[in-house]
This record gives C-alpha cells, sequence and structure tokens, in this order.
C-alpha cells in the first residue's frame, strides 16, 4: 500500500494537508497507471472528501486507466457533483478503450443535459468519429467548435484535418491546414503530412515536409514515422534523404522509428541496410521483429525470414499475431505446407486460434500450398469473427482451384453476414487462374460493382475488363477501359495479352500509340506483350524498333523481356540475334532456354537444339512439360524417332513430369511421319486421354504420305464423328485418294464436304516492309503491283530454264499466296534484305521449290514460316533440308 490512513480525527490543518497528499498520490499514479492509487478512495470517502471534484477528477481518470471504461462510468454516476472534466474524463475513458459509440453517445448525453464541452471533449469526441468513419457527427462536432471559438485551436484542427482525411476528404483537410492554422504547430503539420501519406499522395507528403522545415517547424520522431513510410513507395533516394535529415536533427532513435527505418529499406529491396540500422542501438521489441520478418519476406529472402523468426523466440520475444501472420505469409510464397503446418500448432499453442490476422494468414498458406480446401475451410470457420480479407482469402483460394460454384456461394454468404465484399474480393473471382468462364456470371457481377460503386477502383475496373476480353468480348473490355478515370499499364497489358490470345496481334500492337495518348509508359510487361504480337506477326522491323526502347529504356534487364526477344527473332529467323540475346542474360530460366530451343529447333538446326537441351539440365533448370513438346518436335522434323521415344520415356522417369494430350500428339506424328503407323494407332488406343480432332488429323497426314487408304479412311471417320466441321479431313482423304489414283473416290470427297457447307480455308501469307504489313490471298488479283509481282515471277522462272533448273511449275501455284509475297519482296526490299513471309497454312511442294531455286538466282534470303516451323533458303537449300 501506498498509504496508510491512521483511524484518529484530523484536525483542520491535517485535513488540509491529507487533501494535497492524495492529490499528490493521484496525480503520481495516473501518470504511471498504477492501481495502488485507488486506495485514497476509502479515506477520501469516510473523510467527506468525495465533495472535492479536484480530487474525484483524478479519481475518475485513474479508475479509467486501471480499470477500464465501464469503472469509471461507474464512479462517474455515483459522483456527487460534477463538470466539463468529469464528462471529459469518462468519454475519453470510452474513446481510448476503444467503445467509440459509447463515448459519442455520452457526448450526446453530456450536450443535451446542458453541458457545455470544451477543446479536450470536443478533441475526444472528434477521435472517436474518425475512428469510427462518422463524418457526419463529426461535422456537428465542428459546428460546436465553430459556436465556442474553438475553430484555430490548433489539437481541434488537427483532429479535424485526421477526420476529414479519414473519410477520404484529403483536399478539405489541406484547405482546414492552410486556412484554420496561422503557421500551425508540429503536430498539426504532422497530421497533415499523415493525411497524405494515408491517401497515398505520397509525394505531397514530401512537398509538405519541405514546407515544414521551411516554415521553421521543427519535426517530431512521429513526422518521421509519416515520412518513410512514403519513402517506402517512392523509393530509396527518397528515403535516404529523409534518414539523413532524421540524423541532421538529431531525433533519437527509439523503437519506433527504428522500425520505420527498417520497414522502409526493406520496402526498398535494401534489406542489408534494413539490418544495418536494427542493429544500431541493442533494443529489440516484437514491431521490430515483424518488421525484419515481413522485409525478408517481401524480398524473397525466405531463409532468411525463419532464421530471424527463430532468433527472435531465442532472445525471449513472444510472437504475436502480426508476427505469425508475416512468417506464414513466407509458407505461402515458397510455397511450403510442413513449415505452415507447424506453425499453425504455434499459433495454436499461443492461443491464437480464433485470432482474424493469424486466421486470414493461415487461411491464405493452405490454399496456396495444398489442392485441397478443407483445411483451408477448417481454419476460416474458427475464426472468431471473419473479416474481409478472410472471406477474400478462401474466396480466391476456390476460384483458382476453378470452384467457380462455390466462390459464388461464398460471396453470397458473405453479403448474407453483413460483410461487404472490396475491389480485391472482386478481381479474386474475376482474376483467377481458373477465373469465370461464364458470361451470366460475369455480368452479374458488374452489376454488383456498378451498384456498389465498386467499379470506380482501378483494381476491380482491371480485373474486369481483362474477363471480358478473356471471354472474347473485346467490345465490352474496350467500354469499361474508356469509362476509367485513370488507365495504367494494366489495364494495357491486359488487352495487349488477351488480343494476342485471341490472335488479333495487329490490334494489339495499336495499343501503344493509346499508351502514348495517355501518358503511360511502356513496362516490361506490355512490352513482352507487343514483342509477342511483333513475333506472331513476323513484324520484324517492328520488333527491332521495340528492342531499340528496351536498351533505351532499362527493360532490357527484365528477363520476360529478354524471353520475348528470344522468341520474337527466332520466330523471324533470325537466329544469331536470338542467341545473342540467350548469352546477354545472367540466368536463364526454363523459358528462355525453351525459347532458345524453339529457335534452334524450328530454323533446322535440330543437333544445336537438342544440345541445348543438355546443357539447360547440366545448367541446373528443370524442364518443364512444354520443354518436351519443344524436344519431341525437334525429333520430328530431325527424323530421330528412336532418340524422340528416348525423350518421351525419359519425361516421367527421370523428370517427374507427367506428358499430357499434346505430348502423345507429338509423339503420335513422330511415329506416323516415319511409317511406323501401327505402332501410333496403338499409343492412342493406349494413351490415358480420349483422342480429339487433332491426333486423328496427324494420322491422317502421315497416312498421306504413306499411301495407306484403309487406315487413313477409318481416322477420317473417327475425326469426323469429333469435328463434323472441320474440311481437313475431307481434303486430306481426296488428295489421298488422287495421289493413289483414285480421282473418282477424291472428287466424291470433295463432293461431300461441298454438300455439307464446308469450305477450303485460303491459304494466306504477309510480309512486312517499310513498317506496313502487305496481306496476299492465293489466287489474289486485287493488289495494286499484281501485274509488276507476275512480271517478276515470269522473269524468274524464265531465268529457271536459262540456267536448267529442273523446276516444272503447276499453272494453279502461280497464284499461291506465298509466291506472291517473294514477288513483292523482291520490287520493295534492298537487294540484300531477308524476306521475311509468313504463312497460315503448310509451304506446297512446288512453292518449296520455287523458293530454293530463287535464292540460286539472288542474294536475298528468304524466311518462311508455317506455324512453329521455320524454313529459310539460302543458295539453293532450305533449313528442313527436305520437304515434308
Amino acid at each position: 500500500m501506498i498509504c496508510r490512513i491512521p483511524t484518529r480525527i484530523f484536525n483542520r490543518k491535517e485535513h488540509a494537508s491529507f487533501e494535497e497528499t492524495c492529490s499528490r498520490i493521484l496525480s503520481f499514479c495516473k501518470s504511471r497507471s498504477l492501481e495502488e492509487g485507488i486506495c485514497v478512495h476509502s479515506p477520501i470517502v469516510k473523510l467527506g472528501l468525495q465533495y472535492d471534484l479536484y480530487l474525484s477528477n483524478n479519481l475518475l481518470t485513474l479508475y479509467g486507466r486501471c480499470f477500464g471504461a465501464e469503472k469509471a462510468h461507474h464512479f462517474f454516476d455515483e459522483m456527487p457533483h460534477r463538470d466539463v472534466v468529469s464528462w471529459t474524463g469518462v468519454l475519453s475513458a470510452y474513446s481510448k478503450c476503444g467503445d467509440h459509440e459509447k463515448a459519442l453517445e455520452l457526448f450526446d448525453v453530456m450536450v443535451a443535459s446542458g453541458w457545455c464541452p470544451n477543446e479536450f471533449t470536443l478533441s475526444s469526441a472528434l477521435r472517436s468519429c474518425s475512428t469510427l468513419g462518422n463524418f457526419n457527427c463529426g461535422t456537428c462536432i465542428q459546428g460546436y467548435m465553430i459556436k465556442q471559438g474553438f475553430q484555430e485551436n490548433p489539437i481541434l484542427v488537427s483532429s479535424l484535418i485526421d477526420l476529414y482525411s479519414k473519410s477520404g476528404y484529403t483536399e478539405e483537410a489541406y484547405k482546414l491546414f492552410t486556412l484554420e492554422l496561422d503557421n500551425g504547430d508540429t503536430v498539426s503539420w504532422t497530421t497533415m503530412i499523415s493525411s497524405f501519406v494515408q491517401a497515398q499522395k505520397w509525394s505531397q507528403a514530401l512537398r509538405l515536409y519541405a514546407n515544414m522545415i521551411e516554415a521553421g517547424i521543427p519535426p517530431n520522431e512521429y513526422t518521421f514515422v509519416k515520412l518513410l513510410a512514403a519513402c517506402g513507395v517512392l523509393g530509396l533516394n527518397h528515403g535516404k534523404l529523409i534518414h539523413g535529415h532524421m540524423i541532421l536533427w538529431g531525433v533519437n532513435l527509439n523503437l519506433v522509428l527504428k522500425t520505420a527505418l527498417v520497414d522502409m529499406y526493406s520496402r526498398c529491396k535494401r534489406m542489408e541496410d534494413a539490418i544495418k540500422v536494427s542493429n544500431l542501438t541493442p533494443a529489440y521489441d516484437i514491431f521490430l521483429w515483424t518488421a525484419i520478418i515481413s522485409g525478408f519476406s517481401q524480398n524473397f529472402m525466405f531463409k532468411e525470414a525463419v532464421a530471424a523468426f527463430h532468433q527472435m523466440e531465442i532472445s525471449g520475444i513472444l510472437p504475436n499475431n502480426f508476427t505469425y501472420s508475416s512468417i506464414l505469409n513466407v509458407c505461402s510464397l515458397i510455397p511450403s505446407l510442413e513449415l505452415g503446418k507447424q506453425i499453425h500448432s504455434r499459433v495454436i499453442m499461443a492461443g491464437l486460434k480464433n485470432d482474424v490476422s493469424a486466421g486470414n494468414a493461415l487461411v491464405d498458406m493452405y490454399v496456396k500450398c495444398t489442392h485441397e480446401i478443407e483445411d483451408a475451410l477448417k481454419v476460416f470457420k474458427a475464426i472468431s469473427s471473419p473479416n474481409v480479407i478472410s472471406w477474400t482469402s478462401l474466396i480466391a483460394g476456390l476460384s483458382e482451384r476453378g470452384f467457380q460454384q462455390d466462390s459464388f456461394y461464398l460471396l453470397r454468404a458473405m453479403l448474407a453476414v453483413g460483410v461487404k465484399p472490396n475491389t480485391f474480393t472482386m478481381s479474386s473471382i474475376l482474376g483467377a487462374r481458373n477465373a469465370l468462364k461464364s458470361v451470366h456470371q460475369t455480368m452479374m457481377l458488374h452489376g454488383y460493382m456498378i451498384k456498389t460503386e465498386l467499379d470506380h477502383y482501378k483494381v476491380a475496373q482491371n480485373a474486369l475488363l481483362d474477363t471480358y476480353a478473356r471471354l472474347g468480348m473485346l467490345h465490352d473490355a474496350f467500354q469499361v477501359a474508356s469509362l476509367m478515370s485513370h488507365r495504367d499499364e494494366v489495364t494495357y497489358t491486359s488487352l495487349a495479352a488477351r488480343m494476342n490470345q485471341m490472335g488479333h496481334h495487329e490490334l494489339a500492337l495499336h495499343i501503344i500509340s493509346g499508351m502514348n495518348d495517355d501518358d503511360v509508359k511502356v513496362d516490361e510487361f506490355s512490352l513482352a506483350s507487343f514483342l509477342s504480337s511483333s513475333a506472331s506477326l513476323g513484324k520484324m522491323e517492328t520488333g527491332k524498333q521495340l528492342h531499340c526502347h528496351s536498351i533505351k529504356s532499362g527493360l532490357g534487364s527484365w528477363i520476360s523481356v529478354s524471353n520475348s526477344l528470344i522468341d520474337m527473332y527466332g520466330k523471324c529467323g533470325f537466329l544469331h540475334e536470338a542467341q545473342n540475346v540467350f548469352g546477354e542474360i545472367t540466368e536463364p530460366d526454363v523459358v528462355s532456354w525453351n525459347g532458345l530451343i524453339a529457335g534452334l529447333a524450328s530454323n533446322g538446326h535440330i543437333s544445336s537444339a537438342l544440345s541445348a537441351f543438355d546443357d539447360m539440365r547440366l545448367a541446373g533448370v528443370r524442364p518443364d512439360s512444354i520443354t518436351f513438346l519443344l524436344v519431341l518436335n525437334a525429333c520430328n522434323n530431325g527424323k530421330l524417332v528412336d532418340l524422340g521415344l528416348e525423350y518421351f520415356q525419359s519425361m516421367k522417369g527421370m523428370h517427374d513430369t507427367k506428358p499430357q494430350l499434346d505430348h502423345y500428339i507429338y509423339l503420335v506424328d513422330l511415329l506416323a511421319q516415319a511409317g511406323r503407323l501401327e505402332e501410333a494407332m496403338e499409343v492412342i488406343e493406349t494413351m490415358p486421354f480420349r483422342p480429339n480432332a487433332l491426333i486423328h488429323k496427324t494420322i491422317l497426314r502421315a497416312c498421306k504420305v504413306h499411301r495407306n487408304i484403309p487406315l487413313a479412311e477409318d481416322v477420317a471417320r473417327r475425326g469426323l464423328a469429333l469435328e463434323p466441321s472441320d474440311p481437313a479431313f475431307y481434303l486430306l482423304l481426296a488428295n489421298l485418294y488422287d495421289d493413289s489414283g483414285m480421282h473418282e473416290f477424291g472428287e466424291k470427297t470433295r463432293r461431300a464436304m461441298r454438300e455439307r457447307g464446308l469450305r477450303r480455308n485460303p491459304g494466306w501469307s504477309w510480309i512486312e516492309v517499310r513498317s506496313k504489313v502487305h496481306l496476299f490471298v492465293t489466287q489474289d488479283r486485287s493488289h495494286p503491283q499484281l501485274n509488276e509481282i507476275h512480271k517478276n515471277l515470269d522473269s524468274l522462272m524464265a531465268d529457271f530454264d536459262k540456267h536448267g533448273y529442273p523446276y516444272q511449275g503447276d499453272g494453279d501455284s502461280s497464284y499461291h499466296s506465298e509466291k506472291l509475297a517473294v514477288g513483292f519482296g523482291l520490287l520493295n526490299l534492298p537487294p540484300k534484305a531477308p524476306i521475311c513471309i509468313m504463312k497460315n497454312n503448310t509451304i506446297c511442294r512446288d512453292c518449296h521449290e520455287f523458293m530454293k531455286f530463287v535464292t540460286c538466282l539472288i542474294n536475298n534470303e528468304i524466311i518462311v514460316r508455317e506455324g512453329n516451323r521455320l524454313h529459310s533458303f539460302r543458295k539453293g537449300g532450305c533449313s528442313c533440308r527436305c520437304y515434308g
């Protein structure tokens, strides 16, 4: 006990002395929140001092600090006399314990009772309004301020600035700051800086700090905490500047500032500096450790994050819910289910299994680390009060795994319990890998977003735009884009990527001009999409311009850009440039190696492609399913049947890669083209997939080469049962009949095709000259230079005769699209420039021979790309080394 009261009666002098002693004891205990101070209450009552308002108000404050708002309120109700300080004390107690609704209710009772609030009462009430987001109530309190003449009080103006900022009225908050305050003080300047940081107006926060210094207002530790949060977004240079100012101002490096510095450096990807700062003083607490673990996680330094967590435990500091959230995020990113389960057990032992922060992290970990959803559901159900993050994490996990109906059910359940979805909830459903395939559901979500005004947020707008584009609804996607107040890199990258997937490569390249109009810079992701468009169109000139831009802008250092450059140069036949780009990559990933192997194989360098595959494995890069498709294709092009079979067998045995249907199609093609048709059919019969039309078409092409009519007829029937509207089956079978001298059957097959309303897609080719694409269609007679092209082709064939080349042209093939494109290229390109042509179908034997003989007469290389195969004609030879 702090005081022991004797039982004898005090005289008046002693009474006054005791009153002063009680006052000092209460003041001392109040400043340190010491419960022992309450012992003064009993003697105060016994001596009749309960009518002393000064002592009662001090006791009221002590009850609030030591025993909570309820005890303070009980004491308040028993006070015989009250004043504005009494009301402010109990209101402040509710505000500090987080019961802001009760605090505002008391404020209303106080005013209704005729009491006039002072500046401290108004400050507590405004703080409650800010926390609750009750802007209307806050403006009413502002009215009391003006009525009482407190509109220039710096403490109250700071509270108003906070209220306006948290309610989304940052500009109005700044007007209050500039109009109501005469130069202000450190608190008001810091509050305004905090408002800009909260509104994500990072640059304005730093500009205001510069104005603060210019006005002669000294910053404090809280000013720097807010500024460092802004620097975490603005970048390292700003962060170093603010760190330097801290040192210049001589601000004491306490734990709060040290934590803010660690957070800033980790966000700027400078974990070494973050650790140096943390070691500047020996003091550590749970918040600093959590910042360090979170920093390692953000920088993908997972081993270091786990080591930091272990070191924290050794130091005797127990993790809190946010620490567990950070380390569980590490488990999600690795991903490591085993580590996640270990952390889960610690969460349970710490008594945090019902905590919403730890629970949210656990839900996220389970949906990312396992294909099963049951564990995530169990954790979700254990959370005492799931918030919007809890629901969003679970909905995102279901959407990622393709459980769209379940995710919609959860969305409805979320609304039923009164939790409002946010932009991330919507984007999780719309933007998942196994995302919506239903137009109806997409439009339902769009309608809800309009109704709740979520469609005004960029994250939701971009997700919606991407979903419409993925569903092939480009008009709707562009409409969403046109309604956006601000389009960014994500907007344009989504459009370009989806257009590429739909085959609208030319339209995708037009996106660049839209980005320029909106002053949006091309980033590494959009550049990769534009390079993919150039590769698909064979637009070498455009691709080179984009390559130059990548060098000037510094985007060439991104591996995604380098990979796209390898793909573009390989597909356009410029293998040397592709190899140069590959050589500049410090650590090539599986996509880099796949691009190199594909380029080598498609350009006819089969041995080099297979050697690159061996080099990839020696470099420690694990092949993926696409790698094996490329290797099997290389073996097919090189007629390396037995080697191809070995690679196929090694997929599951050596590389733990399960063959998919595409791999079986390549295997069937490999066997069938080599004449091993029975083995190819056996593969189809025994593979763990249902045959599709493409695999039957593959066999049918091989039957045409090897003149196997019975098998061809059987395969054609099977293929047409799956794809009755595909004319390729009729045409391949008809050509086989013609090649076998069975012209009647050939004509009968073509007639059957026509009777079903099917037509052969016309062959077309295109060529880029001076950044413009020129399209040629078989039998085309519309091109303005057609007569000159024909004269050029006739002249070349006349030269064939002069030189004795054994070329016997098919009269019909004189107008094949690839020949027209070659003629156009010779007329419009420089003498030694390569002629790059793209085709929508396979080059015919006649045109193939024509290209070979043309390159005997000219100095140009002719490059013809047909799908994934590329023919490079030089000096009478072709990279394919044969026709097939």
